[in-house]
C-alpha cells in the first residue's frame, strides 16, 4: 500500500510502513529537510580506495548475435564501439544523473561478451576511484550506455532486443565497506 505524504511544496509517494518511523534525511541522503533533492556534501568524508561492478546484458536473435560475433553489421564493430561508449560514459555519469558528484575516476574497465547459450551480449564495468565517494553509478551508466550502444549499432538487423538485468554486483571502499552481491 502506497501513501502521499506532502513535503513543503512537492508531494511524494511513499512506499509501505517503514517510511513512517525514519525521516527522509535518515533514508534518502539527496534530499534535505524541506523534502527538495541536494546534492550531498562529501566535504568532511576522507578519501579512500572505492571500486564498484556492475552488470547487465542485452539479449538478442541468434542472427544478430552472429552478426555481432563476425563483424558483420553496417555501423562497425559493435563490441568494441560498445566498450569505449561504457567507458566514456563513466566518466561523464556527473553530467547525465542530476546529483552525482563529479569524480576523477582512476579507472574503468567495460567487457562486452557474446554468450551464444543464452542467445546475448553480457556487459560488465568496473570503476575504481580514489575519493569521498563512491562509483556505483559510474559503473551502472558505464554498462547501461554499453546495452545502449549494441542496441543503437544493431537496430537495424534485430529490433526485438531488450536490454536487462542491469545491477551492481559489488562494491567496496567508504564506510559501508564491502558488499558483495554477485561473483
Amino acid at each position: 500500500m502506497k501513501r502521499a505524504c506532502q513535503v513543503s511544496q512537492h508531494t511524494c509517494l511513499l512506499m509501505p510502513p517503514l517510511y513512517n518511523t525514519i525521516t527522509m534525511t535518515e533514508k534518502l541522503t539527496h534530499i534535505d529537510e524541506s523534502g527538495r533533492a541536494r546534492m550531498v556534501d562529501v566535504g568532511q568524508k576522507p578519501d579512500t580506495e572505492r571500486v564498484a561492478t556492475a552488470r547487465g546484458s542485452v539479449v538478442m536473435q541468434p542472427e544478430t548475435l552472429q552478426l555481432i560475433i563476425e563483424g558483420n553489421l553496417k555501423k562497425g564493430d559493435v563490441l568494441t564501439v560498445a566498450q569505449l561508449a561504457g567507458v566514456m560514459a563513466a566518466k561523464r555519469t556527473s553530467e547525465l544523473i542530476p546529483l552525482c558528484h563529479p569524480l576523477m575516476l582512476n579507472h574503468v574497465v567495460v567487457t562486452c561478451t557474446p554468450n551464444p547459450a543464452e542467445n546475448r551480449v553480457d556487459i560488465e564495468a568496473t570503476v575504481r576511484v580514489t575519493g569521498k565517494t563512491g562509483v556505483e553509478m559510474e559503473a551502472l551508466t558505464a554498462v547501461s550506455v554499453a546495452a545502449l550502444t549494441i542496441y543503437d549499432m544493431a537496430k537495424a538487423v534485430d529490433r526485438t532486443m531488450r536490454l536487462t538485468d542491469i545491477r551492481l554486483v559489488y562494491k567496496a571502499g567508504g564506510r559501508s565497506g564491502e558488499i558483495k552481491l554477485e561473483e
